[in-house]
């Protein structure tokens, strides 16, 4: 309890420090009390996650009722991660914020919103009351979005900021819509009674209730067709945001529907089977887009919902085996959904981060003006590197060992299947492999033309690496990545209680159905221990073959062209040709170019292309056109004349007059013409 009103206390101490602090000081008092913090919260979580709940009730207040903070084991795994992702992201922010050491007013707010951001996160994780879960996920939704507009100055930042708001908004309405109705069912607030009401009525409603609140969660984590604020937050936020909103902020997302099926308890096979549809169609929507992006960080953006919904097709397998009562299916599905959380929140962060070192070193995300940065910048072209093989599920690296897991809960799925369920487990394998695919497509195109070959064009400002300080924390976040594709059993027995909390078993009874989900992994290792042994023994034998050669080095051959261009270069668009082509059906892509070119050899000629989402213009765009015109037959009323005003407000004032004192005439007057 004490510690608890610690962190409380640091947080509004801060808060309160910093507007009166110099700007060199803002960012070191921040990240001082995230590390204070840290330590603090990881002292109940990693003694949660190895099974011991701690449990704190708190007065509240009238409204409220008794307040109860409960940490479980996966509280406990969420809150982790983000104290992880916070700590790595804080201090490449000290850096990546010099570059707006002047904008005091503006680094005032951020380093406010920042600390209740981490603030509101570790509160989400831990409330079991549904007033202060929508306190601390309304502070969420505002701190986030000041994090977010912290360039305001810009429109398609402020654009972007108001849509996440927003759609965060309608998020609370249906956390609102769900709570509201327990309460009234139960006159209680608490958790417990959401389990009360869904265990006493009927599996419908139950369901129901459930899917309220996955359409509020839903939205937070990206998931499609509720992704359409996250391509613009996370490019217009400053990259170390975008790094923990992929890492972490959506992540919530998934804690909020993990957390719902644990209170709710609904019918797992039909809620598995609803999961897992719309995961899929997520997963493959959102790599599908990501393909055909120029702006780095919008293609980075998508496939956070691609990882999404690689997350939920691990959660609904994992529903799937409880509704089946096959534990070993459930057992592999949500530990591959939970691993790959954390997968995700790594590489994501460090491909957020390398791009944030793309930008501070040429002022510009556009694919289609960077090249060869490998030559100045190798260091950030090898992390990124890295994270891109493993975002793609390629051994030996972290990502490829929870979609393995996923896999291995399809193939156990599918042995047990019948004729409807063997289809859904083809066509979801099918899917995951199509990502899979498609993710390769996507990052070789985007590593290839951001970091190899010449430059597209030349820059007025020196190009080079960032500091080996602001390296650091992607440094450690690599190595994380490669240690939990080298070494996963030790990963996956921490997810041992994190995953018994679904599967309903005691940590003795479940022991068994743990080991023989995760051995599966036993030979996967090996085979990566190899591998990797592999190319050791072929890289000591050619530098013993080639030591006593000389290097030379010489330009690439240009198939006898005598005056080579970057413009010979693959562009972003041209890379993707084919695929566009094919699956264009899928998206909008306007172009804009250049008319007036004659002749054989034009002196110039502009081409341009701007890929727009489809799901957006339908379920965005035009609603929002309708409403306009709608509304638009009303502007008669706007009128501008003071009079026309000034009688609206007499019809008003005669209303709520005459309203009340004829109110049983007219309910008479009403039911007469019912009668006729």
């Amino acid at each position: 309890m004490n510690i608890i009103i610690s962190f409380i206390l640091v947080l509004i101490s801060a808060i309160a420090l910093i507007p009166f602090l110099g700007v060199k000081w803002k960012g070191i008092v921040v990240y001082s009390v995230i590390v204070i913090n840290v330590i603090l919260s990881c002292y109940f979580a990693v003694h949660s996650l190895f099974g011991q709940n701690y449990d704190f009730l708190f007065s509240g207040s009238i409204i409220t009722g008794l307040i109860h903070i409960r940490i479980d084991a996966l509280s406990a795994w969420f809150i982790l991660i983000l104290n992880f992702i916070f700590l790595t992201g804080g201090f490449y922010g000290l850096f990546y914020m010099k570059s707006y050491k002047s904008q005091q007013k503006k680094l005032t707010l951020h380093s406010i919103a920042f600390i209740l951001l981490y603030g509101a996160l570790i509160s989400v994780c831990v409330i079991q009351n549904s007033i202060a879960f929508l306190i601390a996920w309304e502070i969420l939704a505002l701190s986030a979005f000041l994090t977010i507009i912290f360039e305001y100055e810009k429109i398609a930042t402020i654009q972007a900021g108001i849509n996440y708001l927003i759609q965060s908004h309608i998020s609370i309405v249906f956390l609102m819509v769900g709570f509201v109705w327990v309460a009234y069912k139960t006159g209680s607030y608490d958790f417990s009674a959401i389990t009360q009401y869904a265990s006493s009525n009927n599996g419908n409603a139950a369901i129901v209730l459930f899917l309220c609140f996955f359409v509020s969660f839903a939205i937070k984590a990206g998931l499609v067709p509720f992704h359409t604020w996250l391509p613009y937050a996370h490019p217009a936020a400053p990259s170390h945001i975008s790094g923990i909103m992929s890492g972490v902020i959506i992540k919530i997302g998934i804690f909020g529907i993990l957390r719902m099926l644990l209170v709710i308890k609904p019918d797992f096979t039909t809620i598995g089977y609803i999961i897992l549809f719309i995961s899929l169609i997520s997963g493959l929507y959102g790599v599908m887009l990501a393909i055909i992006q120029h702006n780095l960080k919008k293609l980075l953006a998508y496939h956070s919902i691609e990882n999404i919904g690689i997350i939920g097709m691990g959660i609904g397998i994992g529903c799937i085996g409880l509704g089946s009562g096959n534990q070993i299916i459930a057992t592999l599905g949500f530990a591959g959904a939970l691993l790959h959380t954390l997968n995700h929140a790594l590489f994501k962060s460090v491909l957020f981060y390398t791009a944030g070192n793309v930008y501070l070193a040429t002022h510009t995300l556009n694919i289609d003006q960077l090249g060869g940065l490998i030559k100045k910048m190798p260091q950030t072209a090898i992390l990124f590197l890295i994270s891109a093989i493993a975002i793609c599920g390629i051994p030996p690296f972290n990502g490829f060992i929870s979609e393995f897991l996923i896999y291995s809960g399809l193939y156990y799925w599918l042995k047990e299947a019948m004729l409807f369920s063997s289809i859904t487990v083809i066509i979801t394998v099918l899917g995951l492999v199509m990502i899979g695919g498609m993710a390769m497509l996507c990052f070789t195109k985007a590593f290839g033309i951001i970091f190899l070959g010449n430059a597209r064009q030349a820059f007025k400002h020196e190009i080079k690496e960032v500091p080996f300080i602001q390296l650091a924390p992607l440094y450690i976040i690599t190595l994380l990545i490669i240690a939990i594709g080298l070494f996963p059993k030790v990963f996956l027995n921490l997810l041992s209680n994190p995953v018994s909390l679904f599967t309903n078993l005691n940590n003795r009874a479940i022991l068994p159905f743990h080991e023989k989900a995760f051995n599966v992994i036993q030979p996967i290792t090996w085979a990566m221990w190899g591998f990797i042994l592999l190319i050791v023994v072929l890289y000591i034998v050619r530098k013993i073959a080639i030591s006593k050669r000389t290097a030379v080095i010489q330009p690439t051959w240009g198939c006898a062209y005598v005056a080579p261009t970057s413009k010979l270069q693959y562009t972003a668009s041209s890379f993707v040709k084919s695929y566009s082509k094919i699956f264009g059906m899928f998206f909008l892509m306007n172009s804009k170019k250049e008319n007036n070119v004659h002749g054989i050899f034009p002196v110039k000629a502009h081409l341009e292309t701007h890929p727009y989402d489809k799901l957006e213009k339908w379920v965005i765009d035009n609603p929002i056109r309708l409403y306009k015109t709608f509304m638009g037959r009303f502007l008669f009323l706007q009128n501008g004349k003071l009079q026309f005003y000034l009688i609206y407000g007499i019809i008003f004032i005669v209303l709520v007059i005459c309203v009340p004192l004829f109110y049983e005439k007219i309910c008479l007057l009403i039911d007469f013409f019912k009668r006729l």
